[in-house]
């Protein structure tokens, strides 16, 4: 663990920080039950799940998924977090079960307050991601603002008779988790205090590329990639959309090694916390508020939740029969 230099910090230019800066979940669908999606055959994914991205069947063999991501800096580093954005938003794909195909930049930069070269490290930080995923990147947008932001919109390609998407689960499959949580709390700390987490780095700089495949080759159909609404408000929009409950062992789930001292220290986004309250209601828990507080914890480019088991990583829980979707934590 290291200290940032304190002389210009980006994570102290917003207000929020990385996918905690998400609109909460509640606030979104209201807003969204007013917007009415265009039906079409074509289009195999849209609107109303919720899900990673749309998907728009070109033919049998072939479909477009195309997905938007950006976020304010959630890390004073601005060439880890352009490749935290880029990997963050390349998820999106693969968490429908595709390739990566082309993307381009969306960038904000408050120009009269940070150097622009700053913004150079950034774009070069997505680039080198998107180099490692085989992702052409070609141009973008960019606009003079007052807080630094940072993404890509991706487009990619995937099979439509083999995706990955919210309404697929079914009753006595386990639940994969393919990253350790804890990103939104190690976050925070980060933001308040310039220590610097390796282990949170590298876990928001790993590709989703491999679970992604791993999924597809075992024949499974239902995933999510775990971001901003925490691990408890992902999981309930995948029952929700899937008809089914889900029970979670709490001990199963894997932390970053300074989580729990973080969280035990304060270091809680606002985003966490307006997580839960939104998915309290559906949860019956025999574990504590803490507990709780750490399951919904909001993550910046997290690991897939995939409704099946993959090699190599842990199974935290399993879909249930259920009317009225419930989270069991036990």
């Amino acid at each position: 663990m290291t200290l940032v230099e304190p002389e210009l910090r980006l994570t102290r230019l917003a207000a929020g920080g990385g996918c905690a800066c998400k609109v909460p979940p509640g606030e979104l669908e209201r807003v969204l039950s007013g917007v009415g999606g265009q039906a079409a055959d074509d289009l195999l994914v849209g609107l109303e799940n919720g899900d990673d991205g749309a998907v728009v069947r070109l033919d049998d063999e072939r479909a477009v998924v195309t997905t938007a991501d950006f976020f304010t800096p959630v890390v004073d580093d601005p060439y880890d977090w352009g490749r935290i954005a880029a990997a963050n938003a390349l998820s999106d794909v693969y968490a429908m079960g595709g390739e990566p195909l082309v993307a381009v930049n969306l960038l904000a930069w408050p120009r009269a307050r940070v150097p622009f070269e700053l913004a150079a490290e950034v774009l070069r930080g997505g680039a080198d991601v998107c180099a490692l995923a085989r992702c052409h990147l070609a141009g973008g947008h960019s606009i003079d603002d007052q807080e630094p932001k940072y993404g890509l919109a991706v487009t990619g390609i995937a099979d439509p008779r083999h995706l990955l998407r919210n309404d697929a689960g079914t009753a006595g499959v386990p639940l994969t988790l393919t990253k350790p949580l804890g990103l939104g709390v190690l976050n925070n700390r980060h933001k308040a205090t310039g220590e610097v987490f390796e282990d949170a780095v590298a876990t928001m700089t790993t590709l989703n590329a491999e679970p992604s495949r791993a999924a597809l080759r075992a024949g499974l159909t239902c995933a999510t990639d775990v971001t901003g609404f925490g691990l408890l408000g992902h999981l309930y929009k995948l029952c929700r959309a899937s008809g089914v409950s889900a029970v979670v062992d709490a001990a199963a789930v894997p932390y970053l090694e300074a989580t729990r001292a973080s969280l035990a220290a304060g270091y809680v986004p606002g985003g966490s916390r307006r997580n839960l309250d939104w998915v309290r209601p559906h949860v019956d828990a025999t574990v504590s508020d803490e507990e709780l507080l750490l399951l919904a914890d909001a993550q910046t480019s997290g690991g897939l939740l995939v409704a099946g088991e993959l090699s190599g990583h842990p199974v935290v829980g399993e879909l249930v029969a259920g009317g009225e979707p419930t989270l069991t934590i036990r």
